[in-house]
């Protein structure tokens, strides 16, 4: 099922004043993100128009409307103030055109205006509705912020994230969610947070649920973060080959939401400081996107003493 906001529950009334609809106009469904600025509407070009979309008005479109003519705008309007628009800004501190108003009574439909410029407005709710409207999912792991880089630790239960987890804290890193992670797909970007109830928690075998927030204090966690790169922790098997210098193969990704994200897969084994070797991990990938690659270094400097032997 489609997600939707309702419009009641989008525009603030401390920023929004409605001059039409009732209660029962609030109600009205958004389904999509997006603005829609009526520059073709306002000329009568309807064809491709999604009227799923808020209908905004600025400056450019007022002093339009002031250009038509009353017949024109009856009609343009008459197809804007529909059933499937969820409402109709003016933003600015311009006041809603006549016309279009008697049309909203008659029919029901939410108008609001605001003094914000129209720029802010768009910015601001398309924000607010693509992280409400966004697709999501829900994977196990542990969530934290290494160096800046939101970073998911994944394995087989017992391989010991959460324990790696706690050292990371120790050493200053930030926890976002432990065991279930929240994924959301936001512009360009996924981004996790822990489900409510599980949020500032950290399970530790043989311990139980520690809260992080109040052991290591509030800076210790985050409330969501930007997904940057997933770390595999495998059981370390003496038959299974490992990446030793980097070359050996291609970069892996993994798809999460129609969106690939870095991964790379460490072996876990006694006697290796997982919580040093992670933090290695995220400084070599902020090296890389710095543009230093160490793997492409250490290439370049055996070729180097190839050719210097061989002159």
């Amino acid at each position: 099922m489609a997600k939707s906001v309702k419009v009641k529950d989008l525009l603030k009334p401390s920023l929004f004043k409605q001059i039409s609809g009732n209660e029962e106009a609030l109600e009205r469904e958004i389904f999509v993100a997006e603005m829609n600025r009526p520059g073709f509407e306002l000329a009568g070009f309807f064809k491709h128009t999604d009227f799923r979309r808020i209908i905004l008005f600025g400056e450019k479109e007022i002093a339009f409307v002031k250009e038509m003519s009353k017949e024109a705008q009856l009609a343009c309007f008459a197809k804007l103030a529909n059933d499937e628009t969820p409402c109709i800004i003016i933003a600015k501190g311009y006041s809603c055109p006549e016309i279009l108003k008697n049309i909203a009574i008659k029919r029901n439909f939410p108008i609001f205006e605001t003094t914000q410029a129209t720029g802010r407005v768009s910015i601001d709710l398309t924000a607010t509705l693509d992280e409400a409207l966004a697709a999501d999912t829900l994977i196990h792991g542990v969530f934290l912020n290494i160096y800046g880089k939101g970073v998911i630790m994944r394995g087989d239960s017992g391989v010991g994230k959460s324990e790696i987890a706690l050292e990371l804290i120790k050493r200053g890193h930030i926890l976002i969610a432990d065991d279930a992670i929240e994924l959301y797909h936001i512009g360009q970007s996924i981004v996790g947070k822990p489900p409510a109830v599980l949020s500032n928690f950290l399970e530790i075998r043989g311990i139980g649920v520690i809260d992080v927030s109040k052991m290591f204090g509030v800076a210790s966690v985050l409330k969501q973060d930007t997904v940057d790169l997933i770390i595999q922790l495998d059981r370390w098997l003496p038959s299974r080959e490992y990446t030793r210098i980097g070359v050996e193969e291609d970069d892996i990704f993994e798809e999460i939401l129609d969106v690939q994200i870095p991964k790379i897969v460490v072996p876990v084994t006694g006697g290796r400081s997982m919580a040093a070797i992670i933090e290695a991990a995220v400084m070599n990938m902020q090296l890389k996107d710095y543009g230093y690659d160490s793997r492409k270094e250490f290439v370049n400097r055996v070729l180097d003493n190839i050719k210097n032997k061989t002159i």
